[in-house]
Parts: structure tokens; sequence; C-alpha cells
């Protein structure tokens, strides 16, 4: 066998034809170093202590959200049942001036009573939606239907007053309020008066969350229950009798 000949490095030549293999490298896995390991302990420290002081913000949130939420609940209905008296005394009291002067040429319709065809029924009906306490609502109704008090300039209607129960406890007279005679009472003419007085408590009756209702100068605190009235008239010229 001939000997390989030399490179000029003193190494021998690979033979023609040969391939040279890579050399092996072996790595070993990397340690852990001791400020590896506390970084990762400190890592995990924090995540807990993170999850913890959560919790703690959420407790002492809810509190206040609460007291958020229910004190708009409270004002929300105040504001509602606002709207819905105001409504329904208007309603009442253009129903109730449509007499002989209209185009139906018929009678002024019934003060009082529980048909469909009465000023009373219709009131009813327009509050039936914001009514939380239905046994505190009272509606008086002055009426040329139910004839007038006085002569001349002060001519007044005469009124009736009910309940949500019915009408049978209410009396004829004056009123109370009194209504207004028309400026126009000696020449035949007279004023038609509706009154609507609500007296209910709120929703939510704790007082932390009445805190701006109570302000109201309508609704009055007693014993952490906080109760408002509301009291809305409208008057118009009779058309008619």
């Amino acid at each position: 066998m001939l000997p390989r000949p030399l490179t000029p490095s003193g190494r021998s030549a690979q033979p023609p034809g040969s391939r040279k293999r890579p050399a092996k490298f072996t790595s070993a896995p990397p340690r852990r170093g001791k400020g590896l390991t506390v970084m990762l302990t400190r890592k995990h420290l924090l995540a807990s202590d993170s999850r913890g002081q959560s919790l703690v913000e959420t407790a002492l949130m809810i509190p206040l959200l609460l007291l958020l939420i229910l004190n708009a609940v409270n004002v929300g209905y105040f504001f509602l049942v606002t709207l819905n008296l105001t409504s329904a005394a208007r309603n009442g009291i253009e129903y109730a001036i449509q007499g002989s002067s209209t185009p139906t040429n018929g009678a002024l319709p019934s003060a009082t009573g529980t048909t469909a065809s009465t000023v009373s029924y219709l009131i009813y009906q327009e509050m039936t939606g914001a009514l939380h306490a239905p046994g505190g609502v009272q509606v008086q109704v002055c009426s040329v239907n139910l004839g007038s008090t006085g002569s001349g300039s002060n001519a007044t209607s005469n009124c009736q007053t009910c309940t949500n129960s019915g009408c049978s406890g209410g009396t004829t007279g004056s009123g109370s309020p009194v209504p207004d005679s028309d400026p126009e009472s000696a020449s035949g003419f007279a004023l038609n008066r509706v009154d609507v007085t609500y007296n209910f408590n709120t929703l939510v009756p704790a007082t932390p969350f009445n805190l701006i209702v109570a302000s109201f100068p309508t609704c009055s605190s007693s014993g952490g229950a906080v109760s408002c009235t509301f009291v809305r008239h409208a008057e118009m010229r009779a058309m008619g009798s």
C-alpha cells in the first residue's frame, strides 16, 4: 500500500473521492444560574400579589358601584313618575272639556266613575305604567258636568275626589284645591280642572341609595325610608255643556 502524499502543512491529503466528515459537537443543557432562579421566583411572587390586589380592588369598588347604580334607579323612577303624572293630568283635562261645542256635539263626559267614558278612569289608565303604590293616588276632577258653585264672575265648577279604589267616597262641592274661576265666567264660561296627587316610596328604600332623591323638595326621609308627593294639575275652559 502506497503512502498518502503529504500536504504543505504536513498532513496527509485525503484520497480522491473521499468526503470529510463534519466534526460532531455535543452541547450540554444550559445550567440555571442562581440569578435566573431568583428572577423566576420573584416573577411568580409578583403574579400572586397582582391577583390578590385585583380581588381587593374589586371588593372595594363593588359597594361604590352599587351606590351609584341604585341611586340612578331611584332618580330615574322619580322623573318617570313626574312625566307620567303631568301627561295624565293634561290628557284628562283635554278629555274633560269636550262638550257640545266640539265636532261631536256631545255632552261633557262624566267626571268620575269606573267606566271607560269617565275622566277619572282615563287618568288612572294613563298612570298605570308608573304606579308603584296605586293606593297612594288621589284624583280630583272639577267639571261643569257636576254643576257650579257661586254666580257671575265668581262661579267655579264643582269637584269630586276619587281614589284608586273608586269614587264612592267622593264629595261634590267647591273642591280642594279650589278651582279657579274663568276670566269670562260672567259671560257663561267656566273652567274644568284636574288635580292628581301621588304619594309613594322610592323603589330602593335604603337611605344610602336615596342620597339624591331625598334632597328634592317634594321628598322627605323618615326612619330610613324616603317618600315623595307629586301634585300636578291642569285647567281648561269647558267647550259647551
